[in-house]
């Protein structure tokens, strides 16, 4: 099954740009995955389980390398965004 999900991070920490930008390099590097990043947020489209997979391992990596942030995700299951 197809899933479009639409990422926006909220880093908590003065210089939040680095941990974005960590993200979208991070999750760039899944091949077999649609990635487009826009102002707000980043869209992941794919599989469902090897996006899901991806989104939830980029957001460890982030947690480890740079401290806590807020995550909104919206999952659009059947959706085809890009």
């Amino acid at each position: 099954m197809l899933v479009t999900i639409d990422v926006s991070m909220y880093p908590n920490r003065e210089d939040f740009i680095t941990p974005i930008k960590g993200f979208i390099d991070r999750i760039n590097r899944y091949p077999g995955l649609q990635v487009q990043t826009f102002p707000t947020s980043t869209v992941v489209q794919g599989e469902y389980e090897e996006a899901m997979r991806a989104v939830q391992e980029t957001i460890a990596a982030c947690r480890e390398e740079f401290g806590m942030a807020v995550y909104v995700l919206k999952v659009i299951p059947g959706y085809e965004a890009l």
